[in-house]
């Protein structure tokens, strides 16, 4: 509080208490000018007969509260935030720690978590070689490290290897190929997406019909770091004569493996040109 210059202490608007504790509870937030630059005190008054045991968690949210509002005002960093309770309960003295670590069951592992640098894994300084051991996180690991460096085709073979172990559900194949397609840099997405197929086979039926989907259209160019740009550029293949033709049943076929697969619903509608209502109704089908 010395750091504090309180003359210049205004109430600020805004609380942040939740919805379920505003019968309990209220608070004020007072901006005040310190010899740091500008702070805040943060006064939450507890009114409940009962006091609350994860009231020091509490405090900590509801501080967390007011220098989120700070970041929205523009600041670029954040503002300490000096938190104060309020007790007048019937149970006297106050019988609750005020220290939010106190609110975990394992107090001493909470505060070494908590009052130390987050543990970093940085991808981009990890040998590929060793990112291959990483069993379950391997491929995400892959995928992260190279997504915007260079031509994914060029890691193929790493990927298709990846895939074919028995650590990934089709579901997770899928949702990492769509990813891949969206914001990875693939010459021919197509032959891409085909050629992983072909050397997986455990998740082959399921990113086969990925690029089925995507020849279907012809979408070969028109994404540029994965981006699909709302136009389709460069519609090479599925186009013969001029126009593209295909029957709806095909269309419905295909969108309906697309859904069962959880590929995002922009990439369906873009490949079998299937509304939303039609896409809405055939889910329910499902």
């Amino acid at each position: 509080m010395q750091q504090c210059h309180l003359e210049t202490i205004r109430i600020e608007s805004g609380s942040f208490i939740d919805e379920e504790m505003k019968n309990y509870q209220s608070d004020i937030l007072y901006s005040v000018s310190t010899t740091k630059g500008k702070g805040y005190l943060y006064l939450l008054v507890e009114h409940q007969s009962t006091p609350d045991k994860l009231i020091a968690w509490r405090l900590i949210k509801y501080s967390m509260g007011a220098m989120q509002k700070h970041l929205e005002a523009g600041h670029k960093k954040l503002p300490l935030v000096y938190p104060i309770l309020f007790y007048a309960g019937e149970k006297s003295p106050h019988p609750h720690s005020t220290c939010w670590f106190d609110c975990f069951s394992n107090s001493e592992l909470a505060e070494k978590i908590y009052t130390e640098p987050f543990k970093l894994v940085d991808v981009t300084t990890l040998d590929d070689g060793e990112i291959m051991k990483h069993h379950r996180i391997a491929l995400l690991e892959f995928v992260q490290k190279h997504i915007r460096q260079r031509d994914m085709s060029e890691l193929l073979h790493e990927i298709a290897k990846l895939l074919s172990y028995d650590y990934y559900t089709e579901k997770q194949a899928v949702t990492m190929m769509n990813y891949l397609i969206q914001e990875g840099n693939a010459k021919n997405p197509i032959e891409f997406v085909t050629n992983i197929a072909k050397n997986s086979e455990k998740h082959k039926e399921a990113l086969m019909t990925i690029a089925q989907a995507l020849r279907q259209e012809g979408i070969q160019e028109g994404m540029q770091k994965g981006r699909l740009e709302g136009k389709l550029e460069g519609i090479q293949e599925g186009m013969q004569k001029g126009k593209l033709k295909g029957e709806r049943d095909t269309k419905i076929t295909i969108a309906r493996q697309l859904i069962k697969n959880g590929v995002k619903r922009e990439i369906i509608k873009m490949s079998t040109g299937l509304t939303d209502a039609e896409l809405n109704n055939l889910k329910k089908n499902i």
